[in-house]
């Protein structure tokens, strides 16, 4: 004869095993809630063409007091301006200051200071912080094979890490002195076609805009060993890529020039989202470099027409879901459930004879 627990013999058993169930579930499964997602609320110039005497913008920061610094490609300067308004303040770096030829990426770095790719002469220059005087090239011209330097950023250990376009590599540099330390990630790793935008993300790694074949990389942060491919060739229509991003959802932001578009990825999975910033919107023509302000709005440069744009954000409410080991317990715990109703029906069934 079948036998189970007596309390389930009786419709009140069955009832308090059911609800004893729930209650497990309810403290047991574990719902990951995602960060809250961006949405686009409006999108405006922000910038002025040629504000300031802006041509053929590039890189994008801001500072502590929420100023924007934009290279001015064709001026060999950097302009400041104000983080509110958009107004132009003044030339920060001056035209050609220290030697700057063809501004790229630029970066404050952990002294304060602001370092500035010089393209056309292989060099990393730095800034006072403060005042924009030239202090120095801190990378020297061609310092480890450097040619056409592109994006540049401070890794987790203070070392400073330059993407050389035309050999299609990164190269790591002392984040004190500058000097030479090593080919952090070899020509070509992992169809590195073309080495753009650089960044490192929460996980620690190195993501690098592969930017003549359409698509980013991940490398290991600590070795510069080729991962995956992060953005996979032309995922969502992805077209010459080059700034690279971590927005404030976690997301992974990339501009496509080839587009005028900036599309959003999945910053765990490299999963394409949607369009962040639809083709052409405020005019935007090939954008090339991002940065999200501590507003948490994203601010472009529309390099073809010399202007930046805004694209104000408004976060929307975050989207629970249900995690690997949430739904293997919601399984097992439906298996529980149905345990119970066919034993119950045994003991129902033996109780007639």
């Amino acid at each position: 004869m079948f036998k189970i627990n007596p309390l389930i013999d009786k419709p009140s058993g069955l009832i308090f095993y059911s609800l004893l169930t729930i209650v497990i579930a309810v403290n047991c499964i574990y719902v990951n809630t995602a960060e809250a997602q961006l949405e686009v609320n409006t999108i405006d110039v922000f910038i002025p063409s040629g504000s300031g005497g802006l041509n053929l913008p590039q890189g994008i920061i801001c500072d502590n007091n929420d100023n924007v610094y934009v290279t001015s490609e064709l001026t060999n300067e950097v302009l400041r301006y104000n983080g509110t308004s958009g107004a132009f303040i003044d030339a920060f770096v001056t035209s050609g200051s220290g030697g700057l030829a063809d501004g790229r990426g630029l970066e404050f770095g952990p002294d304060g200071n602001l370092y500035v790719v010089s393209a056309d002469s292989d060099e990393v220059l730095r800034y006072n912080g403060m005042t924009g005087n030239f202090i120095d090239a801190f990378v020297t011209a061609g310092s480890g094979g450097l040619d056409r330097p592109n994006g540049l950023t401070f890794g987790p250990d203070g070392n400073l890490y330059v993407s050389s376009f035309s050999q299609d590599r990164v190269l790591r540099y002392n984040g004190t002195t500058g000097i030479f330390l090593d080919v952090f990630v070899p020509s070509g790793s992992g169809g590195l076609d073309g080495a753009n935008g650089l960044v490192f993300g929460t996980d620690g790694n190195l993501y690098v805009a592969s930017q003549n074949n359409n698509l980013v990389n991940r490398y290991d942060g600590m070795t510069g060993a080729f991962i995956n491919t992060f953005v996979t060739m032309g995922s969502g229509g992805l077209d010459r890529p080059n700034g690279i991003t971590f927005g404030p959802d976690s997301n992974f932001y990339v501009t496509s020039a080839g587009t005028d578009q900036v599309l959003r990825y999945n910053g765990d999975t490299g999963v394409f989202i949607d369009v962040f910033v639809p083709t052409g919107s405020a005019g935007l023509e090939e954008p090339r470099y991002l940065k999200f302000n501590r507003q948490n709005n994203l601010l472009v440069n529309s390099s073809t027409n010399d202007s930046v744009i805004i694209a104000v954000t408004i976060t929307a409410a975050p989207v629970p879901a249900l995690s690997e080991w949430g739904l293997i317990t919601m399984v097992v715990l439906l298996g529980i459930v149905g345990f119970i109703v066919f034993a119950r029906r045994q003991v129902v069934a033996e109780d007639k004879y």
